[in-house]
C-alpha cells in the first residue's frame, strides 16, 4: 500500500561492520573467545498503516490530518529512519491501465517491475511529514518537519526552497528546483523544521491543498495550473508555508509526452490518504552464542500513552474539494474580495479511516512479540493510533529492544534473557556526528544571485544546535523562479497575490478546523509549538512581498555571538 519515503535509501547496500567486545573477569568454565558484535541496519521494518476508504471523487483536491509529536528515541542515533505519523498523496491515474507512466532510465522502470504496468505508485507523491531521517545533519532529540515531493519516478526529490531531501549539501540545480517559500515568518532550513520544547503526543496540523495561483500554461511543457500548498496548524505557527509550482509536476512530461496532463499539476489525488509510520532504517547490534543462536539488541521505541493504554498517532483526516479554498482563492485572483484562508466546512470530508495488521521484520526475517504487544486501532472517534495489550506504568509505552533467533525467525525477549558474556546489553549505539558538513549555496550563482536578494545576509541559532543563515528575496524573485521565461506580466500578478496573502493571512489566523476532543473527553488536544527560533521579522520596507530564503545551514558553535535577526 505505502512505499518508504526515501527509496533512493531503501535501495542502497546495508552497511555492516564489526566490534570485538570486551568482557571483565571470568571463571575458568567461562574463558572463551569474546563473541563478536556486528552493527547492522535492518533491525526493524514495517508499516504501522491507515488508509480512508473511497472518497467521493470531488474531495480529491486537498488532504490533511493531525499527527502527533513525540521524541521516539531518548538520544539521537546515526543512520536511523522513522517518519511519524506521515502521508503520500498521488495524482489520480487510475484511468491509464497499460501506458507506463515512468521512462526508460528510471528507477521504477527500470528496476522494480512488480510497479508495472503503470508504475502510477512510485510516478510522483507528496510525501515528508514528521520523521527522524537517515540523511539529518543536525539531531537535537524531537523529531523534525519537512516538505518532500518526488515528481520523476523517484530520479530527485524536492524537499525545501532549495535543497533535495538530505542528499547533498548544495542546493538542486536550478532547473531542479519545485518548491516556493510563502511564509514571510517562518524559516524554511534544508535539515527541516525543529520544534521547541519536548513534545510529547501534541499534535502538528498540516494539509496540502491544491490552489490556482497561477494558470495554465503551454510551456516549457504543458503544465496545469494546480499549486500544492502546504498548510500548518502548529502552536505558533498557522496558515501556508509553502507551494509546489505546478511545473515541478510537468517537467517529466518535456521529453516523455506520456505525462502530459497527468502529473499533479492537472490532476486531483487518487484519494487513499492516511496518516502511517514507516519504520525505515534501524540499526542493530547483532552477536552469536557459543550454541550459535543469534541475539540482537534494537533501540528503544518510546510512545506516548494515556490512562487507556492508547496512543494516539493521527487524528481528523480530512479530504477538500475545491469549495474548500480553491474556488474563493481563484476569485480572488479575479478581482474578487479576500478570503480569511480558512477551509469551509462545505468543502471538507471526514472519511472512515481503517487499518490492518503489521508484519515486522529485522534482516528480512519475520519477528513476533510486537504485535502481541500493540495493536494498530481505530478508536470510537475515528483516530488512529495503538492499543496497548498490557497496562502502561506512567505515560510512556515501549517497543521490545531485544530478540533472538527462534528457528527460521526471531521473537522478542526481556533484557535480563540476554546472556550477559555476549555484551549486548551495555553496548552504545553511534551517535551522529557533531560537526556535519554544512549545507550552503554559497557563493550565490545563478539563479541565487540574480536577480538575487534584497536585504541580508542574516542569521538565527536553531534548538538542534544549527546556524541558518538566510536572506530577503522579493517574493517573485526567489531562486526557483530564475528557470522560467515568465512575461512581467505573470510575474507581477503572482508577486500581487503573495502581497495579498501576506496582509490578509495572519500566521495567528484560522486555516485548518481545530481539532476535535474526542467524545466526552475533559479537554481538546493541544498543538505542539515549532522552534520559536524559526520565526523571523521583514526588516522595514520589505513586510509584504519579500520572504526569508535560507542559503546555508551549519553547525553552530557554543561560542556563537548574539546572532542579527
Amino acid at each position: 500500500m505505502h512505499r518508504t519515503l526515501n527509496h533512493a535509501a531503501a535501495l542502497a547496500p546495508y552497511l555492516f561492520a564489526s566490534f570485538a567486545i570486551c568482557t571483565g573477569a571470568e571463571s575458568d568454565a567461562q574463558k572463551a573467545p569474546a563473541p563478536e558484535i556486528e552493527l547492522r541496519h535492518q533491525g526493524l521494518h514495517g508499516y504501522i498503516a491507515s488508509r480512508c476508504e473511497k472518497s467521493p471523487i470531488d474531495f480529491r483536491y486537498g488532504a490533511g490530518f493531525y499527527s502527533a509529536v513525540w521524541q521516539l528515541v531518548a538520544q539521537p542515533i546515526s543512520d536511523f529512519q522513522i517518519g511519524l505519523p506521515s502521508t503520500w498523496i498521488l495524482p489520480d491515474n487510475s484511468d491509464n491501465r497499460t501506458e507506463p507512466l515512468c521512462p526508460r532510465g528510471t528507477i521504477p522502470r527500470d528496476s522494480w517491475p512488480e510497479r508495472g504496468p503503470t508504475f502510477d505508485s512510485v510516478f510522483q507523491t507528496l510525501e515528508g511529514g514528521l520523521g527522524y531521517w537517515a540523511g539529518n545533519r543536525f539531531h537535537y532529540g524531537p523529531p523534525k518537519f519537512s516538505m518532500n515531493g518526488t515528481p520523476d519516478c523517484y530520479s530527485n526529490e524536492v524537499a525545501s526552497p532549495g535543497w533535495s531531501f538530505f542528499y547533498n549539501t548544495r542546493p538542486l540545480p536550478d532547473n531542479r528546483l519545485g518548491i516556493a517559500q510563502i511564509s514571510n515568518r517562518l524559516l524554511i532550513p534544508p535539515d527541516g523544521l525543529p520544534f521547541s520544547g519536548a513534545p510529547s503526543g501534541e499534535f502538528l496540523g498540516y494539509a496540502y491543498m491544491a490552489l490556482p495561483l497561477t494558470d495554465a500554461r503551454p510551456d516549457p511543457q504543458p503544465t496545469g495550473a494546480f499549486s500544492w500548498t502546504l498548510f500548518l496548524n502548529a502552536k505558533n505557527f498557522k496558515g501556508p508555508l509553502a507551494y509546489y509550482l505546478p511545473e515541478c509536476w510537468s517537467r517529466i512530461s518535456h521529453d516523455y509526452p506520456t505525462d502530459i496532463g497527468r502529473g499533479l499539476d492537472a490532476r486531483a489525488a487518487s484519494g487513499d490518504v492516511a496518516g502511517s509510520m514507516e519504520i525505515n532504517t534501524v540499526p542493530e547490534f547483532l552477536a552469536t552464542d557459543k550454541d550459535g543462536l543469534v541475539w540482537t539488541r534494537i533501540p528503544e521505541l518510546s510512545f506516548p500513552v494515556d490512562a487507556s493504554g492508547r496512543t494516539t498517532l493521527v487524528r481528523d483526516v480530512a479530504l477538500y474539494s475545491k469549495a474548500a479554498l480553491y474556488d474563493a482563492v481563484l476569485a480572488w485572483r479575479r478581482g474578487g474580495s479576500a478570503p480569511k484562508g480558512a477551509f469551509t466546512s462545505a468543502g471538507t470530508f471526514f472519511p472512515k479511516v481503517v487499518t490492518g495488521p503489521v508484519t515486522y521484520s529485522q534482516d528480512e526475517k519475520s519477528i513476533s512479540g510486537i504485535n502481541e504487544l500493540v495493536t494498530p486501532t481505530v478508536f470510537e472517534d475515528s483516530s488512529f493510533g495503538l492499543q496497548w495489550t498490557k497496562k502502561q506504568t506512567g505515560n510512556i509505552a515501549r517497543f521490545p529492544a531485544y530478540f533472538r533467533q527462534n528457528g527460521k525467525d526471531r521473537i522478542a525477549v526481556d533484557a535480563s534473557a540476554v546472556p550477559a558474556n555476549l555484551g549486548l546489553t551495555q553496548r552504545q549505539f553511534p551517535k551522529p556526528t557533531t560537526t556535519p558538513e554544512p549545507y550552503s549555496a554559497e557563493p550565490l550563482a545563478g539563479s541565487w544571485a540574480k536577480p538575487g536578494p534584497s536585504a541580508g545576509p542574516f542569521t538565527a541559532k536553531l534548538v538542534d544546535g544549527s546556524l541558518v543563515t538566510y536572506s530577503w528575496y522579493r517574493f517573485i524573485d526567489q531562486p526557483v523562479f530564475g528557470q522560467f521565461a515568465w512575461s512581467v506580466a505573470d510575474r507581477a500578478a503572482l508577486q500581487s497575490l503573495i502581497e495579498r496573502m501576506h496582509r490578509e493571512w495572519p500566521i495567528d489566523g484560522e486555516y485548518l478546523a481545530p481539532p476535535r476532543g474526542a467524545s466526552g473527553a475533559a479537554s481538546k488536544p493541544t498543538l505542539a509549538s515549532f522552534d520559536a527560533n524559526l520565526f523571523v521579522t521583514p526588516p522595514k520596507g520589505m513586510e509584504f512581498g519579500y520572504v526569508p530564503i535560507v542559503i546555508r545551514q551549519e553547525f553552530a558553535p557554543t561560542s556563537q555571538k548574539a546572532l542579527k535577526k
